[in-house]
Parts: C-alpha cells; sequence; structure tokens
C-alpha cells in the first residue's frame, strides 16, 4: 500500500517552462551638410565640414555667414533621441567670432532664415550655453530614416577682429535613446 501510494503521487506532478527572447534594437545619428545625403561622422577628428554662404576665410569686422546642417535617425533605429548640442573643440584664434544657431523648419541657411533659436545670438564660438537639446523621431516603419532636424549656423564677425586671424570650431551632436 505504501508503495502504491508513493507511485500515485509521482503521476500528479506537472511542469511549465517559460523563455524570453531579448534583442538590442539599433540606434544611429546621421549628419547632412546639403539636407539630402546623410552619413556617419561619429569621430571628433573628422567631423562633417559645414558649406559656408560666403568664404568664411576672407572674413573682416561686421561679416556674417551662414552654414545648413541637419541630423536624422538612420532606418533601423528602434527609439526616439533627445540630442544635446555642445562645444566638442576650438582651435587657433576665434576670439570676436560669434554665432548662433536656429532651428528652420525646411533645410537652408541665409539671410533672414527664421525658426527655433537654440543657441542666443552673439554667444561665443567655443561656448553653448547651458544643455541645449532638441529631439529626433525614428523612423514609421523602423526600416526608413527619422524625419530630419535641420540647423542654421550664422557666424559673425566683431569689431575686434584681427587680420589673419584663423581658427576652427566643432560642435558635438550628441544623442541619447529615448
Amino acid at each position: 500500500m505504501g508503495v502504491g501510494a508513493a507511485i500515485t503521487l509521482a503521476t500528479w506532478n506537472d511542469s511549465e517552462f517559460a523563455k524570453g527572447t531579448f534583442t538590442a534594437g539599433s540606434f544611429n545619428m546621421l549628419g547632412s551638410t546639403d539636407g539630402s545625403a546623410f552619413t556617419s561622422n561619429a569621430v571628433l577628428g573628422s567631423p562633417a565640414s559645414l558649406s559656408f554662404t560666403v568664404n568664411p576665410t576672407t572674413l573682416s569686422p561686421g561679416d556674417s555667414v551662414y552654414a545648413p546642417f541637419a541630423v536624422e535617425l538612420d532606418g533601423p533605429t528602434t527609439n526616439n533621441a533627445v540630442v544635446t548640442i555642445s562645444n566638442a573643440a576650438t582651435s587657433g584664434t576665434v576670439s570676436d567670432l560669434t554665432y548662433t544657431l536656429i532651428q528652420p523648419s525646411t533645410f537652408g541657411c541665409a539671410v533672414g532664415t527664421t525658426g527655433t533659436e537654440l543657441v542666443p545670438a552673439l554667444t561665443g564660438i567655443g561656448v553653448v550655453p547651458g544643455t541645449i537639446t532638441f529631439d529626433l523621431t525614428k523612423g514609421t516603419p523602423p526600416s526608413t530614416a527619422g524625419t530630419p532636424v535641420f540647423l542654421c549656423f550664422k557666424v559673425l564677425a566683431g569689431a575686434g577682429l584681427t587680420q589673419a586671424q584663423t581658427g576652427t570650431a566643432t560642435w558635438q551632436f550628441a544623442a541619447a535613446s529615448q
């Protein structure tokens, strides 16, 4: 009787198993200097070169030059992003040069370009005041690129610009997934 009871109890045992598979999404931001061809410029030593409307190598006091730029999330990206703008590097002499960064609704940058002012006018080259951010949205479906955000750099040469002064400024656009 004791042996039969043990066998009877064993037949009332049961198990269930559950398995989860986890795969990381994809996240990649691209930049463009022409508003249509987007490429990766993810290394400080080889940034995209902005194309200014007037040759920025012949500036004199009072001159303004403009350059458009755009960023978007690449097609496979699975999350929206918040982008933080910072100053990555300057070299040479950039004193008495100021800039503003505007977010227009279309690609392009010239005198009279309007939009959301991300960096206020007359901000010194090499300075990004506070935490400047904007949002990027992923594509729908995720295989398509996200909606680009257009940017306009306006650089103004001040009265104290000296002859033969030369310098560079590099800005960083750091995207973090949301």
